[in-house]
């Protein structure tokens, strides 16, 4: 499992915005050229160091590695089109520097200091030594452990990501308890024990300030310093409610699964839910989908088991008899009219999600909870084994 340390530093800005021309001039020569494969866009790189000065300052790695993220765009577009994915394939588009920048290494161009608590990037733009800010303690890995080392931007400085080869298993005392879980915008969940977790609703709290920040960015002349500052001030207000909405759902997974010997949830298909113009931003406000990857991870982690189950009539059926009772999405409460049972309407559905979990958690319940989920990286590492290309046989 590769797992991502992040702190922050200061500097770093040349290399990564510099490594985004090897990727942007990667998609272009793509574009350009029938035929090109994986190895093509690596050899390519070679001819850009040879050709521009500022390709030759960049690491060689860096330079293979902006070659592989570029790669791995293309890969997952054709993968895509493949699985006639509906909607947009996610075609490869430039990056701009005023957004983004990061420049990655493998095992050469840093060298940490003895007391882990600086960096020293040793490639052709010679940053030097910069100081590591962060709560994160380098000295429980080795140095053998950390297979690359990313120099990434966001909007409020420049983060070093340390990605480590390690594995993370955690040990926790049963509990005997199972729970199913349903979603919603009222309250985050509601789960089949009746309780119920508020949603914090940390874009709509904000939108007024941002709103607000929006405003005097378009009031701003295009290309002028006032420009950029206004927009280096919206970013951060999103950042900060990204990070929130993040810290969140990672401290409620953590809780689940460390309460429950079984996690049942909805396999809902968010990406055709938000198609709903009404409900479209309070349910990515929500952040299901993020909730769900890592109430997946720390399943793996403490050994816990999550079942993801079809969403198919889990509001419409009675959790008491099992038959059918239609309801509107207005109508709140459940009242079953064969059996009379009366619950509200998401601890009904709860309910259901738990049995439904309990039912097939022998055949495919543990596969979640085992399954190889590498969520510590943000940014996807491109594995050797995926998107390869078939050499041509000598003659």
């Amino acid at each position: 499992m590769m797992r991502k340390c992040q702190v922050r530093f200061l500097g770093g800005r040349d290399a990564a915005t510099y490594a985004l021309l090897p990727d942007n001039s990667c998609i272009r020569y793509w574009i350009d050229t029938k035929d090109v494969g994986r190895y093509d866009l690596s050899a390519y790189c070679a001819v850009l160091a040879k050709e521009f000065p500022w390709a030759a300052k960049l690491n060689s790695m860096a330079r293979q590695a902006s070659a592989e993220r570029a790669w791995s765009a293309i890969a997952r577009f054709f993968d895509n089109c493949k699985k006639a994915k509906p909607g947009k394939k996610g075609f490869p588009r430039f990056k701009k520097h005023e957004t983004h920048g990061s420049v990655e290494y493998k095992t050469c161009g840093w060298k940490l200091s003895d007391d882990r608590r600086n960096i020293t990037f040793s490639d052709g733009f010679k940053a030097g030594s910069f100081k590591l800010w962060g709560t994160r303690d380098l000295h429980f890995y080795q140095l053998n452990q950390i297979k690359r080392v990313r120099v990434v931007r966001r909007a409020d400085g420049y983060y070093v990501q340390f990605c480590i080869d390690t594995e993370r298993n955690e040990k926790r005392k049963p509990t005997g308890r199972t729970i199913g879980l349903d979603v919603g915008l009222t309250h985050f969940y509601t789960d089949s024990d009746g309780n119920t977790v508020e949603n914090p609703r940390y874009l709509r709290k904000s939108e007024r300030s941002l709103k607000k920040l929006n405003r005097r960015l378009s009031k701003t002349q295009k290309g002028s310093k006032n420009r950029v500052k206004a927009r280096n001030r919206l970013s951060r207000k999103h950042l900060k409610v990204s990070r929130r909405r993040k810290d969140f759902a990672v401290k409620l997974a953590r809780c689940v699964i460390q309460s429950n010997d079984l996690v049942a949830y909805e396999d809902l298909s968010v990406r055709n839910m938000v198609k709903n113009k009404k409900l479209s931003k309070s349910i990515s406000d929500a952040a299901w989908t993020a909730f769900r990857n890592w109430v997946e991870y720390f399943g793996k982690v403490f050994g816990v088991a999550t079942v993801a189950v079809p969403p198919q009539y889990t509001s419409q059926n009675c959790s008491n008899c099992g038959k059918v009772a239609k309801k509107s999405l207005s109508q709140r409460t459940h009242i079953c009219p064969h059996c009379e049972f009366v619950l509200d309407r998401d601890w009904n559905a709860a309910r259901n999600i738990l049995e439904l979990g309990l039912r097939t958690v022998g055949h495919t319940g543990t596969s979640n909870a085992s399954g190889d989920i590498d969520l510590c990286l943000n940014e996807e590492t491109p594995s050797n084994k995926s998107s390869r290309r078939k050499r041509k046989p000598k003659q």
